[in-house]
């Protein structure tokens, strides 16, 4: 039986952390249904709201500096998506630092030479409306303010799956 515990661990351990990885429970909200509404700081004194951008293809990622997932996918947010299509009028992208104010956010955007848009989002005033945990996470509104994709976790293949709805959206 001792020897049997290690490959049972073995065996069940990837099944225990995809589980945590792909948390249902965790999501507030299904795609096909309407975005949550929320104000947010543009910069230390200017105010945007979620309205403003409809009509838009909205990218909302939540992320935190301290994430490793976060810092693996962020780069592909700047260079494969950001760089792309920062130029679309029909697109927009929004980074919210989930708990950390603009003392972190800045430096960590300065320091990583991001050029989206990242903005703290303290309390997790925003990211409690579409999730009670796990980050990265990734959501993508349409043009009617409806929510067309979500992912939870950073992985190749939730992140190609992004490219192609985007691709596909953004033409």
């Amino acid at each position: 039986m001792k020897k049997l515990f290690p490959v049972l661990i073995l065996f069940l351990a990837p099944i225990f952390c995809m589980a945590q990885t792909v948390p249902d429970s965790t999501t507030l909200n299904k795609t096909g249904d309407k975005a949550p509404g929320f104000e947010f700081s543009l910069s230390k004194d200017k105010k945007g709201n979620l309205s403003d951008y409809h009509g838009k293809i909205v990218m909302i990622n939540f992320f935190a500096t301290w994430c490793p997932p976060c810092r693996e996918e962020l780069p592909r947010v700047q260079k494969e998506i950001w760089e792309k299509y920062k130029e679309n009028p029909k697109f927009a992208l929004f980074a919210f630092d989930r708990e950390e104010g603009w003392d972190k956010t800045l430096p960590f955007k300065e320091q990583n030479n991001y050029t989206f848009l990242m903005m703290p989002d303290e309390g997790r005033k925003i990211f409690k409306l579409y999730a009670t945990q796990y980050i990265p996470r990734n959501v993508l509104i349409d043009e009617d303010g409806k929510i067309i994709y979500q992912s939870v976790g950073y992985s190749e293949e939730d992140f190609k799956k992004l490219l192609d709805l985007l691709a596909e959206k953004l033409k």
